[in-house]
């Protein structure tokens, strides 16, 4: 608990250490004279989870009295904080309500609407953050510089081609699309889902945007449809365009219970970014995405055992907003263990069909952007990173995604 407890506190300070002993975390009045702020904590802490307290946080000075204190305490201004703040950070870092809420929807995924966060519209705001911002005032320290301090640009590929497998084709002729079906099997730069070459100049306007594509391998089955081969003609082609871009590949984990254990693509990954040492891999990086954003928290410790390092999973998928609360990557706490892992999780902050699709927001192309513009604007006001997903066959569809993806990225360059 110890180690969770002194994570949380720097966390909260922006891994200040130094600042992070002027704060307690004790109900001990006979404590708090060794401290400048005192969290209280609500006495569950490690014993069960319960829901935190989303009100405005109680703040209250106190003097250090007794024949211990010099006149220097004396004249230090110390603030208790009644709100447990250090334990309503560990409820949305380690998606802890998952545990006490077993609502689910059509694909297994605990959704905005079930979340205390969807129900009280809490989404837009990073409650975490601005504990950070509230402790760093009360320790007279610098508030963090408004920036981004990483840009993740990122796209699933779900498909790389949509008329160069039979289904697709099939569908396409018998939409009258034979002219398009013909011209995609003629050359898979012709396909309307091979948006590579467009994603790449787009991600090419933002400086310092570090660019991944998760890719999979997959039977092809029911969500997992439609199938590619890492090893095939078509997604050679597309990796080919994506490594001399300079973006990176990722893991998208399947829908189904292999989801985890792709030995195809975390062996690709590891052939192209790292090397294997005997039975050990010698790696940087493995990202991580689910697919469908469907990631459970026992999913969640199965990427910790099979050495994922980063995960960027973490957004409600029926509503974009802070579903950790935070602008910032954090490490994710195992809540059925209390254990704090080594896996960063990095906050989703878009996605394409969230914002479109009828099932979740069903926004405009001008409700979208406003959305996006408030989201990039807490971010940076909050020193976070941005991540955006926009699935590679997105800009091929009839609505706006081809339009609103560049836009946001001007907001993002604006900033």
């Amino acid at each position: 608990m110890k180690e969770i407890i002194d994570y949380i506190i720097q966390f909260l300070l922006y891994g200040n250490a130094e600042a992070a002993k002027q704060v307690g975390y004790t109900a001990d009045e006979t404590e708090w004279q060794n401290y400048r702020v005192v969290i209280v904590p609500n006495g569950q802490f490690g014993k069960k989870i319960v829901m935190p307290e989303l009100d405005r946080c109680a703040v209250e000075r106190y003097a250090v009295v007794g024949g211990s204190a010099s006149p220097e305490d004396e004249a230090i201004t110390r603030y208790v904080i009644r709100t447990d703040i250090v334990y309503n950070t560990f409820f949305f870092i380690s998606r802890a309500e998952e545990l006490i809420n077993t609502q689910r929807d059509e694909h297994g995924r605990f959704a905005a609407k079930y979340s205390i966060l969807g129900q009280n519209n809490r989404l837009m705001i990073p409650t975490v953050d601005e504990y950070a911002r509230m402790l760093m005032k009360l320790l007279d320290l610098p508030l963090p510089t408004p920036s981004f301090s990483q840009i993740y640009l990122t796209h699933d590929v779900d498909s790389v081609a949509q008329y160069r497998h039979w289904r697709g084709a099939m569908g396409g002729i018998l939409r009258g699309q034979w002219r398009k079906v013909l011209a995609s099997l003629k050359d898979i730069h012709n396909d309307p889902a091979f948006t590579f070459s467009w994603l790449i100049a787009q991600d090419k306007t933002v400086e310092r945007a570090e660019c991944i594509y998760f890719v999979k391998d997959t039977m092809g089955k029911g969500y997992d449809y439609p199938q590619y081969k890492l090893d095939g003609k078509d997604f050679e082609t597309a990796e080919m365009l994506i490594e001399n871009s300079g973006a990176k590949i990722g893991l998208h984990s399947s829908y189904y219970g292999e989801k985890m254990t792709n030995v195809v693509v975390f062996t690709h990954i590891v052939n192209k970014e790292g090397v294997r040492d005997g039975d050990s891999i010698k790696i940087k990086d493995l990202y991580h995405r689910s697919h469908y954003l469907r990631c459970s928290i026992d999913d969640m410790q199965m990427l910790v055992n099979i050495g994922i390092t980063d995960d960027f999973t973490m957004m409600f998928p029926d509503q974009v907003g802070f579903r950790l609360q935070t602008t910032r990557p954090v490490r994710w706490i195992n809540p059925k263990t209390m254990t704090l892992t080594d896996l960063v999780l990095h906050p989703l902050t878009v996605m394409d069909c969230t914002l479109s699709n009828p099932q979740y927001m069903n926004l405009s192309e001008d409700e979208a952007y406003f959305e996006c513009q408030r989201l990039f604007e807490k971010i940076h006001q909050n020193a976070g990173e941005v991540v955006i997903l926009w699935h590679n066959n997105s800009p091929a569809g009839n609505i706006y995604h081809r339009s609103l993806y560049p836009k946001l990225l001007e907001i993002i360059c604006s900033l």
